[in-house]
């Protein structure tokens, strides 16, 4: 039988997951990330399947835009390709 998880705290709502991603080299901030999403039930984001498009058909300012939005330093000064780059990354 496995050990109980360890209790991250209020944040993180799925402790086994986060884990389990840290222990795979994953950073805290993306096992959280990942371990709350699949703590939710109403998630849309896996139903939706990758339907948003992909980044080579976005426009720079749109990239932008997102990169701004999840904190991506140094945006301001990345082509579209660094910024494709860097989403997929982060």
């Amino acid at each position: 039988m496995a050990p109980p998880s360890k209790d991250h705290g209020p944040q993180i709502k799925n402790d086994a997951t986060y884990e389990a991603l840290r222990k795979k080299g994953e950073s805290k901030e993306k096992a959280a990330r990942i371990a709350n999403a699949q703590a939710k039930t109403d998630n849309a984001s896996s139903a939706k399947g990758g339907r948003h498009g992909r980044y080579e058909d976005w426009t720079r300012d749109d990239l932008y835009d997102k990169a701004k939005q999840i904190g991506i330093d140094g945006r301001s000064r990345m082509n579209k390709d660094q910024l494709i780059d860097a989403l997929r990354n982060h």
